[in-house]
């Protein structure tokens, strides 16, 4: 991941409402959400959701699958593993991260 893509999918987080939807589509697994259950999940109106949607799906943090009428979000895996990679490259003063303790969750299990 570069620098821009990292700071773009950093910027899309950076908003606590947001954050907020991020989370719950990450919660939802690998079948996604819809829009309608995250509204009322989160208790978000539904233009303010779908502004947040769009802001995640610009940052490549999650992809949308239209369904008949409906659309589904689905959080892409590949790139929160990326963005953590990003973030973790030049720690550990040089050693490679797995040889030392572990500091952040296990990313591996996502």
């Amino acid at each position: 991941m570069d620098e821009d893509v990292a700071v773009k999918a950093l910027a899309a987080l950076a908003q606590s409402s947001r954050l907020k939807v991020f989370r719950a589509i990450v919660g939802a697994g690998p079948e996604g959400i819809q829009p309608g259950q995250l509204s009322v999940a989160l208790d978000v109106p539904a233009n303010t959701l779908s502004f947040h949607l769009k802001e995640l799906h610009h940052a490549a943090l999650v992809s949308v699958q239209r369904e008949g009428r409906f659309l589904r979000y689905r959080a892409d895996l590949g790139a929160m593993r990326s963005l953590m990679d990003f973030l973790t490259a030049h720690c550990c003063q040089g050693m490679p991260c797995d040889d030392m303790p572990v500091v952040i969750g296990d990313t591996a299990n996502c």
